[in-house]
């Protein structure tokens, strides 16, 4: 059995937020957990070409937007999935973080970070 404590937890400053790693690909179980935090009033164009992702909001508000400009407001209490491995902006609401809790599969090694670029998507 795998128990732990947020504040024991590998965090990574992932570009624009934080990335707290609750399962990583050491611990055998083929997927991660992440409690992501998205800091307000920014925009960051990812695209997990190795991955797919869902993503739970429990806390703030944002977007999440395909490159064709299709929107989804993101609230606590919604998921969206990256189940095609979609490029997207991650748009966190000027006023407040957006939080979020998310597997990703296969799991990530635990040091990934993003090269945040307003041209192109950042992968990993």
């Amino acid at each position: 059995m795998i128990v732990r404590d947020i504040e024991s937890v590998k965090t990574v400053e992932w570009g624009n937020g934080l990335s707290r790693r609750f399962l990583l690909a050491q611990d055998g179980l083929g997927y991660s957990l992440t409690d992501t935090t998205v800091l307000a009033g920014t925009k960051s164009r990812l695209e997990y070409v190795n991955h797919l992702e869902a993503c739970y909001c429990i806390g703030g508000s944002g977007e999440v937007i395909e490159l064709d400009g299709t929107s989804h407001e993101i609230v606590p209490g919604r998921m969206y999935a990256l189940d095609q491995h979609d490029a997207h902006y991650l748009v966190a609401s000027p006023h407040e973080d957006l939080r979020l809790v998310c597997v990703f599969s296969p799991a990530l090694r635990g040091d990934e970070v993003h090269s945040l670029d307003a041209h192109s998507s950042s992968a990993y």
